[in-house]
């Protein structure tokens, strides 16, 4: 039997439903997803502020680099 291949953005929407349909609590769905629950809250809240486009991965450069 195969595996299948599901991209990061299709497992962070399941997790935010699963997290808002409250089937589960949001500490019990990070075990299952694998991500911490710091990552959990940051997932929940970018997608209620910013909806399916905030759970894009972001850029980790800094935005001003004053020693340069």
């Amino acid at each position: 039997m195969a595996w299948k291949a599901r991209s990061i953005m299709s497992q962070r929407e399941e997790f935010v439903a699963l997290a808002e349909a409250g089937a589960s609590s949001i500490a019990e769905l990070c075990v299952r997803f694998g991500i911490s629950r710091q990552t959990g809250h940051k997932w929940l809240r970018r997608h209620r502020s910013q909806g399916a486009s905030g759970l894009v991965d972001r850029s980790r450069r800094p935005k001003s680099s004053p020693g340069r």
